[in-house]
Formats: structure tokens, sequence, C-alpha cells
């Protein structure tokens, strides 16, 4: 027996996960074969602010062994960039690059793309008023994938 409302979430889930599969494997095709979901949500909470591996750690709630091997992943694609903090030696500030920022750009547009996908499959009728839908439900607050506690307020 199957039950609507948890039918409802596996199918939004579903579709979350195809279209981040579908876009790590176009921006493998485009030439940038290393970037995982995982490092864009990292370069994500870099760009809105977190500048050392702690802050990334909290952003993306995980412990900050995670988050010093995801900086090295980062660094090594040369994804973001480490400096000394001016007012600590011992701290580390993390920016994004140019190239993590054209990964990032790229990301966007090949979203942007599959929403295109998405509009010649369904008709633009139908993805509008899905977008609207799913607009009222989640509220007008901002989706924000590098928040930690993904339940916290539900």
């Amino acid at each position: 027996m199957t039950h609507a409302g948890p039918d409802l979430a596996l199918l939004l889930l579903a579709s979350y996960r195809r279209l981040v599969d579908q876009a790590t494997v176009e921006l493998d095709r485009r030439g940038y074969p290393d970037v995982t979901p995982t490092l864009h949500y990292a370069m994500t909470a870099i760009s809105l602010g977190a500048e050392t591996a702690s802050e990334l750690a909290q952003a993306l709630a995980v412990t900050k062994q995670a988050a010093a091997k995801t900086v090295t992943s980062l660094l090594e694609r040369g994804f973001i960039d480490s400096t000394p903090d001016p007012a600590d030696n011992r701290r580390k500030r993390l920016t994004v690059t140019d190239l993590g920022r054209r990964v990032m750009d790229e990301g966007a547009t090949i979203f942007d793309d599959l929403r295109e996908k998405w509009i010649a499959a369904a008709g633009p009728d139908a993805i509008t008023a899905l977008e609207g839908t799913l607009r009222e439900y989640t509220g007008s607050e901002v989706i924000r994938l590098d928040a930690p506690g993904w339940t916290a307020g539900a």
C-alpha cells in the first residue's frame, strides 16, 4: 500500500536528486569533471560568508574534519584560495576564486537549461504552477542549502 504524503516527499527528493545528477554530468561534459554537489555547496557557503574551515563546518552542519577535507579538495582544484587573516595569522580566510565562480555560474546556467527541458516536457503553465505551489509551500524565506539543520524550524 502506498501513501500519498510519503510518495510526494520521495518524488520531490528524487526530482531534486535527478536534477543535481544531471547538472553534475553536464559540468563534467563542459570540462569540470571534479565538481560534486558537496564542493558546490561548500563554495556557496564560502561565497555567502563562511571565511574559515570552522565556519564552513558550521554552515554545512558537518564536522571540522569533514570541512577541512572539503577545503583541501577545493584548494587542490583551484576553486578557493586560503590566505592568512591579517588580524590573526593562525587563522586562514577562504575565498572563492575566479575559477570557482565560473564553475558556480556554469552550474546555474545548466540548471536554467534543465528547467527549460522541464518546460518543454510539461509545458510552461505546468512549470509555472508547480513553482508557484512550491514557493507558496516553502514561504518567502530564502532557501539556503548551506544552512545547518534542515529540520530546524520546520
